[in-house]
């Protein structure tokens, strides 16, 4: 299947919201969290409290619920953390291949689709996903998964390979920053075509370098969310 294909498969699917239909899509506001963005040059980004703090300002300024946003976004907020890799330029991970629902700790993640556990793991790097989730989906004879990253410990406990799970299936809870990386809660969701020999676990962000590879096995995943 060409990408182009592939792009037009998402668009056609009817899926579920991963935080909960009650959430209204007026209820998201798209966030920058880019280089670009001047406003964070205030911000102590290595601090998860201090980018929480901007990141639920912005959300309650503009009246919203939740804020979205970040695929192939270029970030600093990285830089943190060595395991991206910032010694060297030409191979730091900065590119962002997700797409990030920030949104409270123990709010509920549902299953958009039909599928199967692939996988799960608690990625305890400094600024990695922390408790992880992927499920696998074929739909159509079309396989290809999905990750959820940043959850709860509890998401991830008494799991099993292979357990099937209905769309709107409740599958996960976020985490707090305690133990989901560092981070302000948020899901980082990703579309995945070939999830090769990873399991819970698949490369989030991208260096320049190999980021056309990950572009056309990750597309972004609002062509099946459809946020915007």
């Amino acid at each position: 299947m060409t990408f182009s294909s592939f792009e037009s498969f998402l668009k056609s699917l009817n899926a579920h919201s991963v935080i909960g239909a009650s959430i209204k899509k007026t209820d998201y506001i798209p966030l920058d969290l880019s280089i670009d963005n001047a406003e964070l040059r205030v911000v102590n980004t290595s601090s998860s409290a201090d980018l929480e703090q901007f990141i639920f300002n912005y959300i309650k300024t503009n009246k919203a619920k939740v804020a979205f946003g970040g695929y192939l976004e270029k970030r600093n907020i990285y830089q943190r953390s060595t395991y991206f890799n910032q010694h060297n330029s030409k191979e730091e991970r900065n590119i962002h291949i997700g797409l990030d629902i920030w949104v409270e700790a123990n709010t509920a993640i549902y299953a958009p689709l039909d599928g199967t556990i692939h996988s799960f793991k608690n990625n305890t790097n400094h600024g990695d996903y922390g408790p992880t989730l992927i499920l696998k989906h074929r739909i159509n004879d079309i396989e290809f998964y999905t990750l959820y990253g940043h959850l709860s410990e509890s998401s991830i406990a008494n799991k099993s390979v292979g357990v099937e799970v209905k769309q709107g299936d409740v599958i996960s809870v976020l985490g707090a920053s305690e133990v989901n990386g560092d981070y302000p809660p948020h899901l980082h969701f990703q579309i995945i075509k070939n999830i090769e020999d990873y399991k819970g676990d698949y490369p989030g962000v991208s260096n320049l370098l190999n980021l056309e590879f990950y572009k056309s096995n990750c597309p972004d995943p609002n062509l099946l969310l459809k946020l915007n």
